[in-house]
């Protein structure tokens, strides 16, 4: 070992140095990142529970349903890309601690929905509140790891979705059943009321608790921010400068952008439609389906930490990502082709969510490998707003279909079929620029 490092021109002690710094810096910021993103996702997919109850309350239709859970999304892409730049500009700190109190408050406040038009608002107000969020740790983890290191810290950030429907599921489901018709309320608005709340007090959390940099962070010795900031500048001295306009016309950018559409495509076909699907399989009451719920959120927590840790060890992103996507499109079309068979289907539903879930810690290293500075601000922003219009397509779709056929199994084939498409575009993202 001491041989090795000492050919590359490194130290032993150095190199014990830096993982130390490191891992210092992982335990300082992953958990707090984490704990937001956990809320933020619970506060964004909590509606596919609510509907449960909801849709008869209301007397909303699939579609409906569909274009308020997709409506956010709209919401999100008008604004992400100015989110993101101010986010560079004052600091995630600050920007992060804004984006979580506010939608703490509207998601709280989705409660008192009462028609159609008034859940449109309320959604798309969320997806105002929310934008940015993402795209912005992904951006403030780049500032923290070089290259080689983000696919296992985005991948443990990333864990708070299946970790949000592992814990959130059954919480859901038994916030649903214990308060329904409490004070005159029915369960669906105890969710969303009790659900916003955390995310208030954590934002408030963030602000005394995030270092926006490096150089802010006191935790950390005058000797443990300059190596850690020399590996950051030293990698990016290797980007191309892009403008904000440049990156706009950059072909590969549109491609990337294409992938994750299809990705987002699959992964809030879980997102929204779990807990439907596991009603369809034969389940009825409301706190088993959130209890059975959990278990392919579950199952998706081990293979993202497993899959994206084996594509930092071997630097090779494109057949890992590309075979999760596989995995997860098989996933969704078991469960559809077999919705009737119990098990059959919670077996398809658990694929499909180690699948379609992992891939998104898969796909962040691929642009974060070449961009920097704002060129990288803009550019995660485009790409995940952009994206994320899937996020609006895939529940709006679904819900239609659903009306159409009274079945779920053609927009499962759709859904699936779109995870299929984005792993064959990820072989047209060139090797030696991302296998860093």
């Amino acid at each position: 070992m001491s041989e090795s490092l000492a050919q590359d021109g490194v130290s032993p002690v150095v190199d014990a140095s830096e993982d130390a710094a490191y891992r210092k810096a992982a335990w300082r910021i992953l958990p707090l990142l984490l704990l937001c993103y956990l809320l933020a996702y619970l506060d964004r997919v909590n509606v596919g529970f609510a509907k449960l109850q909801m849709s008869d309350d209301l007397h909303f239709s699939e579609a409906v349903y569909g274009l308020g859970a997709g409506i956010f999304f709209i919401a999100y892409f008008l604004v992400e890309i100015p989110s993101n730049l101010i986010l560079h500009k004052v600091g995630a700190r600050l920007w992060i601690a804004r984006i979580m109190i506010s939608w703490g408050v509207i998601s709280s406040c989705m409660a008192f929905v009462t028609t159609p038009t008034s859940f449109y608002v309320m959604r798309f107000l969320l997806g105002l509140a929310e934008a940015g969020f993402y795209p912005g740790v992904i951006l403030y983890l780049s500032y923290w790891f070089p290259t080689h290191r983000r696919g296992k810290m985005f991948a443990m950030f990333a864990t708070a979705v299946p970790l949000s429907g592992l814990i959130g599921a059954p919480l859901s489901g038994w916030l649903m059943t214990a308060f329904n018709g409490a004070h005159g309320y029915a369960g669906w608005q105890w969710l969303f009321f009790i659900e916003g709340l955390p995310s208030i007090a954590v934002g408030i959390l963030v602000i005394f608790c995030l270092s926006d940099r490096i150089s802010h962070a006191g935790w950390l010795t005058q000797e443990q921010k300059t190596l850690l900031q020399s590996r950051i500048d030293a990698e990016t001295k290797g980007h191309v400068a892009h403008s904000v306009r440049e990156v706009f016309l950059q072909p590969r950018m549109w491609l990337l952008t294409g992938i994750y559409f299809c990705l987002i495509a699959g992964f809030y076909t879980v997102g929204f439609w779990l807990p439907t699907l596991v009603r369809q399989a034969g389940v009825t009451d409301v706190l088993q389906i959130g209890l059975l719920t959990a278990i392919p959120y579950g199952a998706a927590v081990a293979t993202m930490v497993l899959v994206s840790r084996n594509a930092d060890r071997l630097r090779e992103r494109r057949w890992h990502l590309a075979l999760t996507a596989l995995v997860g499109g098989i996933g969704l079309i078991i469960s559809a082709t077999w919705s009737d068979n119990f098990t059959v289907s919670m077996i398809g539903l658990t694929l499909g969510a180690m699948g379609a879930l992992s891939t998104l810690p898969l796909f962040w290293p691929l642009p974060t490998a070449f961009l920097g500075g704002t060129a990288a601000a803009a550019g995660i922003a485009l790409i995940n707003s952009c994206g994320n219009l899937a996020g609006f397509v895939s529940p709006y779709l679904m819900g239609f279909l659903k009306d159409m056929t009274q079945s779920t199994t053609i927009g499962m084939y759709v859904m699936a079929s779109a995870l299929f498409l984005g792993a064959a575009l990820v072989f047209r993202i060139p090797a030696k620029l991302v296998n860093r």
